[in-house]
């Protein structure tokens, strides 16, 4: 029997019988489509999805869990959202699973105490998550979680392929300066048990070494504005010394921020006296005084790349590092 009742007037109230009957199908069809089943005509599915977008109808994510036993959502893990690159890798990957059809639930966590990162895990799988993504993970902490939770989907935005570009950006900005002239060159280094310092660490010494050049001065700081700032006197003195630095790589643009402004209090000029190059490409480095030159990475891609890990499908290839050269770096004088 044709159903002629009248449409509601609040989308809100739209169901898939009133879906249904605008596209002219099965109640059990639109489920099908809203479920994502393989095998559905593309021409009745392109006209179930206009009367959804017609009516306005609103999925029920809870009603869809019980049908798919999926929640359609990943679970991240993060911590120190106040520095740039957590912060942008969330807004990433955010980005990357809505591109996916998938929506992110985010818990923080305390990077280096591994009951933190594993309660923060436990919340998330106990609202049904599909998987775990883990931004910016220490080493021991990414370790305990796989090993806490073997059956569960578990990736990270900077290891495996990630890792590889983080070591070929910061290789990438060593290279930036040995191509200037530079033979001295600094390193202020991050936290030793984040994996992101460690492979912007490797990328850097392998550049140093593969262009025969000492690994040393090495300073390291916690990622801040403020650590760079407190290295500004060590660095000071070792660019006065008798064949001192002429070149220092940071491995992040906040903590270039703080110790181009410490170098600048101690008398020191940037680039004059000693280069300075960062890495993240932070919007604002462009401002800093003078404008940092630093190293970029496709953090879309590798966004694209760890939620296609999770949801077990092949990952596409992320961009390669690209090399930002503003007045922060020049030829040694």
């Amino acid at each position: 029997m044709d159903d002629t009742r009248p449409l509601p007037a609040d989308p809100t109230r739209v169901g898939v019988r009133d879906v249904a009957r605008v596209a002219g199908v099965s109640t059990q069809t639109v489920s099908r489509v809203i479920n994502e089943h393989p095998n559905i005509r593309p021409e009745t599915r392109d006209r179930v999805l206009q009367a959804i977008a017609a009516l306005g109808y609103r999925v029920n994510n809870a009603a869809r869990t019980l049908g798919t036993r999926t929640t359609r959502t990943l679970g991240v893990i993060a911590s120190d959202a106040t520095l740039y690159g957590p912060a942008v890798g969330i807004a990433a990957l955010e980005a990357a699973a809505r591109h996916a059809g998938r929506w992110i639930a985010t818990a923080y966590s305390d990077a280096s105490d591994e009951a933190s990162v594993r309660d923060a895990a436990d919340r998330l799988l106990g609202q049904g998550v599909d998987g775990l993504i883990v931004l910016a993970p220490h080493a021991a902490t990414l370790t305990a979680l796989t090993g806490a939770h073997p059956g569960v989907a578990i990736a990270a935005l900077h290891t495996g392929p990630g890792a590889e570009q983080q070591e070929a950006g910061a290789a990438l900005a060593i290279s930036h300066l040995i191509e200037f002239g530079h033979r001295r060159i600094g390193r202020v280094a991050g936290p030793e048990e984040w994996l992101e310092a460690r492979s912007r660490e490797a990328g850097m010494r392998r550049a140093l070494e593969g262009a025969g050049l000492e690994a040393e001065p090495h300073w390291s700081g916690d990622w801040t504005a403020a650590a760079g700032a407190g290295l500004a006197g060590r660095v000071a003195a070792a660019v006065r010394a008798p064949g001192g630095p002429t070149a220092v790589a940071a491995a992040n643009d906040q903590m270039a921020l703080g110790l181009i402004a410490g170098l600048r209090e101690a008398g020191v000029d940037v680039p004059g006296d000693v280069s300075i190059v960062g890495f993240d490409d932070n919007p604002d480095a462009a401002f800093y005084r003078p404008a940092l030159t630093t190293v970029g990475l496709d953090l879309a891609g590798e966004a694209r790349r760890a939620v296609a890990a999770v949801l077990g499908e092949r990952p596409s290839a992320a961009g390669a590092p690209r090399l930002v050269v503003r007045a922060s770096t020049a030829p040694p004088r």
